[in-house]
């Protein structure tokens, strides 16, 4: 039995952080994979390992750590001797930690919006009302989210303030990128801050929002350095990406074309 064991789900962004970072550090992991629609984060069992009902939970020698962030820096905690991720000097990882705050706050749940609306509707819409309720009141950290979106999808309002956010992560990383001079975010070495706007990027390049960096050449040159690293083709296997999952999004993004 593997020495960590990591609950999450393929298409989870915050999943995907915790995959890269295992994969970083040369770690094999026991993977479990969620069906979030099937309701296996609100299943007891898993509840005893993650209260919230979300994905990941990571059990190291059979104690849990939750929260992508929280489990990101608790493996660089304890596996700091191989592929650092983490700068040593002190304001230098007050600076990476106030970069990830602001990536937690602002780009990573703006991206949820686009996603659930693009992605996920469809599965909603087919439930009836009652069984929508039922599923929203199952869930402890995102009821109100769900509840926002209903079974018609965010308003047109909240898709715009959603991009709105997502184009001023976009600034703000760009401004990293030259502020840091580059490749990375926080200079010649990737860090955790990398990682964690990782999977936005990602997203947003999946389900056509690449444009909204088409006047920052230096976040598409990020996405091609990231991609490039021997940790990210393991992170994202296959049916890691939502078009890979749901084939409305292909003809959508192939439509885009």
């Amino acid at each position: 039995m593997s020495e960590y064991a990591l609950y999450n789900a393929p298409q989870s962004t915050c999943s995907q952080r915790v995959r890269y970072v295992l994969h970083a550090k040369g770690r094999t992991f026991e993977e479990h994979k969620l069906d979030l629609f099937r309701g296996d984060q609100l299943k007891p069992e898993y509840l005893a390992i993650n209260p919230n009902g979300l994905v990941p939970a990571l059990v190291h020698q059979g104690a849990a750590v939750i929260d992508s962030s929280v489990i990101m820096e608790y493996l660089e905690d304890v596996v700091a001797d191989f592929a650092p991720l983490r700068p040593r000097d002190p304001l230098a990882v007050a600076r990476m930690r106030a970069m990830m705050r602001y990536i937690d706050e602002v780009p990573t749940p703006a991206v949820r919006v686009p996603s659930y609306n693009l992605a996920f509707l469809p599965h909603y819409q087919a439930m009836t009302e009652e069984e929508f309720l039922a599923v929203c009141e199952s869930k402890p950290l995102r009821r109100e989210f769900l509840m926002k979106m209903g079974r018609t999808g965010f308003p047109q309002s909240e898709m715009d303030e959603a991009l709105a956010r997502l184009r001023r992560g976009i600034d703000r990383m760009a401004r990293w990128l030259n502020e840091s001079g580059g490749p990375w975010l926080m200079g010649d070495d990737l860090s955790l801050a990398d990682i964690a706007i990782m999977p936005v990027i990602v997203r947003m390049d999946d389900i056509n929002l690449g444009r909204l960096w088409a006047d920052a050449p230096e976040i598409a040159a990020w996405l091609d350095r990231i991609r490039a690293t021997e940790a990210f083709p393991k992170t994202y296997y296959h049916g890691s990406l939502l078009t890979e999952k749901y084939p409305h999004l292909q003809a959508l993004k192939a439509a885009a074309a």
